[in-house]
């Protein structure tokens, strides 16, 4: 078994490049490479790209893991099922071993991808009520594309849960953080499984596996510096006037992210993120009846398809 140290990348099919590529720089991505067949697209952090789009009809899709040393490639090599470890022949470069889960859903584990310079992103100063940082400077935020600094985390339906979640916990070494269920208990319907990265901490969730009817793409959260951004970015797509807002704003019970789901142009899910909660190997896993997983603390709460 490896231990993946972070969720790299999306990859999903959309038969207009174009199309794609001026909602992701609207959603506050930036274009890092493009072919005749894929976009490859970044945030502000130095990864050459956090989403691929490649030129075909939605429906396909896989993820990229970072594996947290090159040795890691050799043991995912050698894991049932996977490819030998190759090069990658695509904008980016590095190295990758190649799995598929239990459904078929290939996802890779990378290694050595290209790493590009960091972009700007706006720090601001606030003034909480206990503690003042701002003197003499003005707060003046206007609306624009929410830059995007990485990728979060990702969820996907499946129809065999427990297979799923079994087959990321062993192969990919990610551990529960919390568990939800509906009417037993002992019957899991989400996980929230994180990186084990022992004592160093790490992001809530990384990768959540959804009890449903079908296999498919939930959504990926992309994470932003703060919550001035996570409204900016809402009011520059909501002035659009030609995207899908699922839902939010919002605070989620869970993982406590600020929280803005909005929908591709095909229908995938992508949220801007920021504020999660970070957790160690001193964090015991809670389990919790699925009305609370989708709670909020604030802010409109989840419709109740959130998780159909």
């Amino acid at each position: 078994m490896i231990k993946v140290a972070d969720v790299l990348y999306l990859r999903v099919n959309a038969p207009d490049l174009d199309q794609m590529e001026g909602f992701l720089l609207d959603f506050g991505l930036h274009r890092s490479a493009r072919t005749a067949n894929a976009l490859y697209m970044r945030g502000t952090d130095p990864d050459h790209h956090i989403h691929i789009t490649e030129l075909g009809e939605p429906g396909p899709f896989s993820f990229g893991f970072l594996a947290a040393e090159e040795g890691d490639l050799e043991k995912a090599a050698a894991l049932e099922g996977a490819s030998a470890i190759e090069d990658i022949d695509e904008p980016g470069g590095g190295k990758r071993v190649t799995l598929h889960d239990p459904v078929g859903t290939k996802v890779e584990i990378v290694w050595g991808m290209e790493q590009l310079a960091t972009l700007e992103v706006p720090t601001r100063k606030l003034n909480k009520g206990s503690k003042r940082t701002r003197y003499g400077t003005l707060l003046r935020t206007k609306t624009a594309p929410a830059r995007v600094k990485r990728l979060g985390h990702c969820v996907a339906f499946y129809a065999d849960f427990d297979r799923a979640n079994a087959w990321y916990q062993h192969n990919l070494g990610l551990v529960p953080s919390d568990t939800g269920y509906g009417e037993n208990p002992d019957e899991l319907v989400i996980a929230f499984l994180r990186c084990d990265r022992g004592e160093r901490y790490v992001d809530h969730h990384t990768f959540l596996p959804l009890k449903a009817d079908r296999n498919a793409l939930h959504h990926a959260a992309f994470e932003v510096e703060d919550i001035d951004e996570v409204w900016l970015g809402h009011e520059y797509l909501k002035n659009k006037g030609k995207y899908t807002h699922d839902f939010g704003i919002g605070r989620h019970y869970i993982g406590s992210q600020v929280y803005d789901y909005w929908k591709d142009p095909w229908g995938h899910g992508i949220e801007h993120m920021t504020d999660g909660d970070l957790l160690n190997n001193a964090h015991k896993t809670e389990n919790h009846h699925i009305s609370d997983v989708l709670s909020s603390q604030w802010g409109v709460v989840p419709p109740a398809d959130a998780v159909d």
